[in-house]
């Protein structure tokens, strides 16, 4: 099983209306993530705006994969275009264009 963390930005000005977002994210956004097989994603907000995200692709399944089977969906399209506005140093990506993962140095099974 791999297991995937990476970092983005929330601006500091939005985080409190970024979290809100997230207390009622889209039903047909979390189907499409379950039916892209995102498993144990979970979103860590620190109050500066360091934004930890956390992913299990399924098994046997990368997480380029998986990042591609979402970004042909249609519902992930129009979120990406809502949220971009909430992140920093984007560089004209998305912000899940934008997750870039940490290499793993340490687990305890």
């Amino acid at each position: 099983m791999q297991r995937v963390c990476f970092l983005l930005k929330v601006r500091a000005d939005r985080v409190d209306e970024y979290r809100a977002r997230h207390e009622a994210v889209w039903p047909e956004m979390l189907a499409a993530l379950t039916a892209a097989g995102w498993r144990n994603y979970s979103l860590f907000l620190r109050e500066d705006g360091l934004l930890v995200g956390y992913l299990e692709p399924p098994d046997g399944t990368s997480f380029e994969e998986a990042r591609a089977a979402m970004a042909a969906t249609e519902v992930n399209a129009r979120w990406q275009r809502e949220m971009a506005e909430y992140f920093e140093a984007l560089d004209g990506a998305g912000p899940d264009a934008a997750m870039r993962p940490l290499t793993e140095v340490f687990h305890l099974a």
